[in-house]
């Protein structure tokens, strides 16, 4: 017998799938069932570090958190990180594989679904029930042949499942009866029910709409749910915002470079209500910003020259507030970047912002780690804890100051600081002291506890306006 799951699916990307899924996680797991969540393959930039030294995409991360189970790599055993020119780099049950483009990729599936299914069918002998995860929408006819995420996946766990509308995109009932007759015949038995999701007003004035779609589509809606403001993390670029800003507030800016990765870092950021958080498209916007951050980026050198022809280096080596570069920002903050086999593309040299006295040669080898570091200096008394995932190696020429008992894994020369550490803004402490190098003082908490505050919030608000018992009946719960 197989064990029970529910699967969400969607009629597109970024209707809500990853946060919907982490919310049932949650209110499953309140109901006292051991619950795990899954998706057979994802495509994002956001991943995470796990079990030491295994990848895995960081929107499963939270739905594992949701769960209160201990992230592992079987919940999502296929990882694709887009990294340009149509290619991507492949991670199988945590291990990079290679880089192959679209039309590569696709000759693969067959092989990848032999690793999805021996990966959830370990996972689901685990638990009592399994949340899974569709990816994009499974109306995209020219995908299904290769399809291992969506109603392929639905057949082998032999799940309902239920497809998720963004109403606030508009046009939420064509999105739903579209898919609905894409999705292969054989398939649609499947599908269970319709949720739809990010409705703002008054819901009563949605229930005509709802009957009439019951003229055309033999599946109910089961619910409907409100928009919700959260910062849980997102997993795709698309649903990047930056906040309204207040003058009151220091403003935080992040460079919003096109090969932007684990942009998930800054979601500590965007809960603190002492700040403003935004997203940086324009050179000019710097002025306005107290602090500065360069993000991570799946193509370095691709992203330093776009901001080095943007003007983006101009404003960023005039500004006199806090610089921080992680990961791919912080190689960017040295002297040069050296790709001399092009594993990030064709160009295989570029000088960086000169702003710290160091070089960096993109490697084959990825360095995937846990880590606990004690700080040190400005972090003296601090715990610096989160994971290291980046392609390259750096040699720091300068004698800067060390901000961790680690060599040179956090250094700091005046208003600029760099580290390969992802996820120091979880710890309040150490945001309010790294933020403190620019001048700006700020509060903040640790941001597990706004987490949890909103997975909660998050499996109350599903739990309100949605059929769960259905959906759990359907499931044999």
């Amino acid at each position: 017998m197989k064990t029970p799951s529910i699967m969400f699916q969607g009629t597109g990307s970024g209707v809500g799938k990853s946060i919907v899924t982490a919310g049932f996680c949650r209110l499953l797991s309140d109901m006292g069932l051991r619950v795990a969540p899954f998706k057979s393959q994802n495509m994002a930039l956001n991943s995470g570090v796990v079990n030491g030294n295994l990848e895995m995409g960081r929107a499963q991360i939270l739905q594992a958190e949701a769960a209160r189970v201990t992230p592992d790599v079987r919940i999502n055993p296929i990882l694709l990180k887009p990294q340009g020119n149509s290619s991507s780099q492949l991670v199988r049950m945590g291990h990079v594989a290679g880089v192959y483009s679209a039309r590569e990729y696709y000759t693969l599936s067959l092989e990848n679904f032999e690793i999805v299914k021996e990966a959830y069918s370990s996972l689901a002998g685990e638990y009592d029930v399994i949340v899974i995860e569709g990816a994009g929408s499974p109306a995209e006819i020219n995908l299904q042949a290769t399809d291992i995420v969506n109603m392929k996946m639905a057949q082998y766990a032999c799940s309902d499942v239920y497809i998720i509308g963004d109403i606030d995109r508009g046009g939420v009932f064509a999105w739903m009866k579209g898919t609905y007759d894409l999705v292969p015949e054989k398939s649609r038995e499947l599908i269970k029910g319709f949720i739809i999701n990010k409705f703002r007003g008054d819901v009563t004035l949605l229930q005509p709409g709802i009957e009439m779609f019951a003229e055309y589509v033999p599946v109910p809606v089961l619910g409907v749910l409100p928009f919700m403001y959260n910062t849980l993390e997102e997993e795709d670029s698309q649903d990047i915002t930056s906040d309204r800003i207040d003058v009151e507030k220091p403003t935080v800016g992040v460079i919003r470079l096109p090969r932007i990765s684990n942009f998930s870092d800054f979601a500590p950021l965007k809960a603190n209500e002492s700040i403003n958080l935004i997203y940086i498209e324009k050179p000019e916007q710097i002025k306005s910003c107290d602090a500065l951050i360069i993000p991570g980026s799946k193509s370095t050198i691709s992203d330093m020259l776009y901001m080095r022809e943007k003007g983006f280096e101009k404003e960023i080596k005039s500004f006199k507030g806090g610089i921080v570069g992680i990961c791919g920002g912080f190689q960017m903050l040295g002297a040069n970047i050296h790709d001399p086999k092009g594993i990030e593309g064709d160009i295989t040299v570029a000088e960086g912002l000169g702003l710290l006295a160091m070089d960096t040669v993109i490697t084959s080898e990825k360095r995937l780690e846990q880590v606990v570091y004690a700080g040190a200096g400005l972090l003296r008394g601090c715990s610096l804890k989160g994971y290291e995932m980046h392609m390259g190696r750096t040699e720091i020429n300068g004698g800067y100051e060390q901000l961790s008992e680690a060599e040179n894994a956090i250094i700091r020369s005046g208003n600029v600081a760099g580290t390969y550490l992802h996820g120091i803004f979880e710890d309040g402490k150490v945001t309010e002291k790294i933020f403190a190098i620019g001048g700006i003082n700020i509060k903040a908490d640790d941001y597990i506890n706004e987490k949890e505050r909103q997975l909660n919030a998050l499996a109350g608000m599903i739990k309100e306006n949605c059929d769960v018992d259905s959906i759990m009946k359907g499931a044999g719960l």
